[in-house]
């Protein structure tokens, strides 16, 4: 499990955690029925507050990623990660959409907006 905490965001580091293990899960680096480091290890290899720590394993489990066994711990949840990447496509269009509204309400043609959504995507 590599998880990089920064500092410098605006992020808060319970959301920086539970974004970077929902990506390893859906990438399929942490596998089904996969343990994960007890909340107390995680806090203590990542230097961050047991209560930040749960508090990004609360939200995981809430969102179906992770279960916690009590006594046992927790594990990666299966997954149906072809709903879950369907769910985050209707995302990226709805937000396209209102990006698309606005290029047209400042006059911004089609080549100028791919453009701009190639330079963009590159940078990433």
């Amino acid at each position: 499990m590599n998880i990089i905490i920064s500092n410098s965001t605006d992020e808060p580091i319970y959301l920086q955690l539970v974004n970077q293990l929902k990506e390893q899960i859906v990438k399929g680096e942490l596998l089904e029925s996969q343990p994960l480091p007890s909340i107390r290890n995680l806090a203590k290899e990542l230097r961050i507050s047991v209560i930040t720590a749960k508090r990004a394993y609360d939200e995981l489990e809430k969102e179906g990623f992770i279960v916690t066994v009590a006594g046992k711990g927790s594990y990666v949840a299966a997954i149906n990660k072809e709903m879950f990447r369907e769910a985050k496509v209707k995302m990226v269009e709805e937000k396209m959409t209102e990006a698309i509204n606005t290029a047209k309400l400042v006059g911004l043609t089609l080549e100028e907006l791919q453009d701009m959504l190639k330079i963009i995507y590159e940078g990433w």
